[in-house]
């Protein structure tokens, strides 16, 4: 991306901010050349039409069919991602364009609500429960934790075989974006700070053990650590499966409202 796009692109994702966050995120932050190269923009010579990440996780931002189609000629034969995502009617006219091409779709994730929160819609309570950041002596639990819950979402072991998801939470401890609700002197509670922008930031990795699940745990220390962030974030976000009836419950218990639908394609 060119330091010229970077404005234009920027004021083309703020139109839908809880949709783009990852990829406000993606040009904003520091990072590598080889990150930025993944980047790219479609315009004409007046404006900015969509803006795509390809790496690892494909994501999109074209609300025009021009646009989309203009992301899926640019797409290569080669398949090295492990996930395609964004807006739902993208999500399907490009997946349309690309699909005799690619690999095909491990797990289809059809309808994902986009929900968010403010400090004027939040609600509940975490009188049950402690929050705070993890400790770097708790990596090993964080890590088991959270690739049950990866498992449980996109039915695959991050750890198998490799010592880097290990080593990203090592990472993300430190850095503080890790976040545990304590109660009676054990985490019950596991959630992590993603992409964020001006806008929102997007939260990540939410879940409760299943054997401390159906007690309101997850309920107070979700609130807990919302009630924190928005001290720092002028909203906060997620998206989660539309089958996940009882994690929609406990969002819109919290005050979260929904905001946009997302469509994944797992690899």
């Amino acid at each position: 991306m060119r330091r010229a796009d970077t404005a234009a692109a920027l004021a083309y994702l703020d139109r839908s901010p809880y949709e783009n966050v990852f990829l406000s995120w993606a040009i904003e932050s520091p990072t590598t050349p080889a990150f930025r190269q993944r980047l790219y923009v479609y315009a004409d010579a007046s404006s900015v039409k969509g803006v795509a990440f390809f790496g690892h996780h494909v994501v999109l931002a074209a609300y025009e069919d021009e646009s989309v189609d203009a992301f899926a000629a640019v797409k290569t034969a080669a398949t090295f991602e492990r996930m395609i995502v964004g807006p739902r009617k993208t999500i399907e006219r490009y997946w349309e364009r690309v699909a005799a091409r690619h690999a095909p779709a491990r797990i289809v994730r059809e309808s994902q609500p986009v929900l968010a929160v403010d400090r004027s819609t939040l609600l509940g309570r975490s009188d049950k429960v402690r929050v705070r950041h993890a400790r770097i002596d708790e990596w090993q639990t964080l890590a088991v934790n959270s690739a049950a819950m990866i498992r449980e979402e996109l039915g695959y072991d991050p750890r198998a075989g490799s010592a880097e998801f290990d080593a990203n939470v090592r990472v993300a401890i430190e850095r503080g974006t890790w976040w545990v609700g304590e109660f009676e002197q054990q985490i019950c509670f596991y959630c992590s700070e993603g992409p964020r922008s001006p806008r929102t930031l997007q939260l990540q990795g939410i879940w409760t053990p299943p054997h401390l699940r159906k007690r309101g745990l997850g309920s107070a220390a979700l609130f807990g650590i919302c009630d924190l962030l928005l001290n720092e974030h002028a909203t906060l976000s997620l998206y989660v499966n539309g089958f996940n009836v009882a994690g929609l419950a406990l969002y819109k218990a919290l005050g979260f409202r929904q905001v946009a639908e997302f469509t994944t394609l797992l690899f």
